[in-house]
């Protein structure tokens, strides 16, 4: 067998995965390749103890990888943008192929990465930096592709579910995020999980690919859980709802919708069971209808097999020396169409509306008038009298599908009532029909 030799720079989780999984199934691997997949060169800032690289050359300067001539396949799990940018394009200068996990670098940078792979004629592989070990990528640009997908949703972010998961236990934001920090789900800086930055990332390279239009990551709208509460959480559960934080992707005739944010979705509903740690991506394609990918978003093996599924695919050219291989994006690049990004007052949407009201005759009514004259029809709503407060009470409502912007107006004017109090809250909510 041709035996094909990899550098892989990072020795983190995933490296370590990577490593371990590559060494204990080698021979599967090369079985299903019709290659020797050997690492020949690790370069990390420090080795780790508890992974024996026996030959293997060990260098603290991961451009050593990139620069050895023997290197056939560069294997990028250090994370960031601009060294993850600088080292990808050495290697692609020096004909390498390249597999990353690293879905910040894709969603940035991808656009300027895969024009200098399609020049060079090398292979630049992602599937470990959307969804961890689900090989959703896979299924979008293979799988799917005599479909014409009109939306992608998913829980794209772990720690975001596993916080949301238990807070339906009562428990509050801040101390459940203590708890998947000690537990090392989120990072001590936990911004790019809670604030819906990694979600966008992924969802900026899903929506690519599945709709056939450039990296826009810059115009992807976040919104995070931070202000998320136990009460709503509960009074989403009672209306047959539960809330996920969800990267939704949609196309439209007038653009596509690009956003991640709390969402209500129906209890009933498949991704709403998806708890803790895991992750699920929903693809609605107009032949196949909807589909489901689902299990571990992140991990060390686990991300590890999205890895080598790459490495096998490179692989398997190198052995049989074709130039074929599935476009970057699943389109070839002249078929990329540039579609408007929308802004977030064009989405539509259902919506989840928690409103503080004074104790006073027709306020509902005062509610209710607002919202028609909006054009906002209501699907439900609760007026919780037994936790009257001080002379407030809470009015809940779900509305049905309207835009974005009928509700932003409709919101001013509700805070603007002396019968109201407090801001509006407002968690928009998909049933995904």
């Amino acid at each position: 067998m041709k035996d094909v030799n990899v550098g892989i720079c990072g020795l983190g989780t995933v490296g370590g995965g990577t490593f371990n999984v590559l060494t204990r199934n080698a021979a599967l691997i090369a079985g299903r390749s019709g290659c020797n997949i050997r690492i020949t060169r690790v370069a990390s800032r420090r080795n780790r103890d508890d992974l024996d690289l026996g030959d293997v050359a060990f260098s603290t300067e991961i451009f050593d990888v990139v620069n050895d001539p023997a290197v056939d396949v560069v294997v990028e799990l250090i994370g960031g943008y601009e060294t993850a940018r600088e080292l990808v394009l050495a290697a692609i200068v020096n004909g390498k192929h390249v597999v990353t996990a690293n879905k910040a670098l894709i969603a940035v940078h991808g656009n300027e990465i895969f024009t200098a792979a399609e020049r060079a004629g090398v292979v630049v592989a992602y599937e470990a930096g959307v969804a961890g070990g689900i090989p959703v990528m896979k299924a979008v640009r293979e799988g799917l592709a005599g479909n014409r997908i009109d939306w992608i949703a998913g829980i794209i972010n772990g720690t975001g579910n596993y916080i949301l998961t238990e807070m339906r236990a009562g428990r509050a934001f801040a101390e459940v995020l203590k708890e998947a920090q000690d537990l090392g789900y989120a990072e001590a800086d936990p911004t790019f999980d809670v604030e819906g930055i990694d979600a966008a990332h992924k969802l900026t390279i899903l929506a690519s690919a599945g709709f056939g239009v450039p990296l826009q990551f810059e115009k992807a709208f976040t919104e995070g859980i931070s202000s998320i509460t136990p009460y709503d959480i509960a009074h989403a559960e009672q209306l047959g709802y539960r809330i996920k934080h969800l990267g939704i992707a949609r196309r439209r005739d007038d653009g596509i919708e690009l956003r991640v944010h709390p969402t209500l979705v129906p209890k009933s509903h498949l991704i709403a069971q998806v708890d803790g740690v895991l992750n699920a991506v929903l693809v609605d394609g107009d032949a196949v209808g909807q589909t489901m990918y689902y299990g571990p978003g992140a991990g060390d093996e686990a991300t590890a097999s999205a890895v080598i599924a790459d490495l096998v695919d490179v692989a398997r050219i190198l052995a049989s020396g074709s130039t074929l291989r599935v476009p970057y994006l699943g389109f070839t690049p002249d078929a990329l169409e540039n579609l408007d990004v929308l802004s977030m007052e064009d989405i539509q949407s259902a919506y989840y509306l928690r409103i503080t009201a004074l104790d006073r005759p027709g306020v509902l009514a005062k509610i209710a008038s607002i919202l028609s004259e909006h054009g906002i029809n209501i699907e439900s709503i609760m007026q919780k009298e037994s936790e009257m407060k001080d002379g407030r009470i809470p009015v809940i409502i779900l509305t049905h599908t309207v835009q974005e912007r009928q509700i932003n107006r409709a919101i001013e004017e509700l805070e603007s009532l002396s019968d109201t109090d407090g801001p509006v809250v407002r968690i928009r909510a998909e049933n995904f029909n």
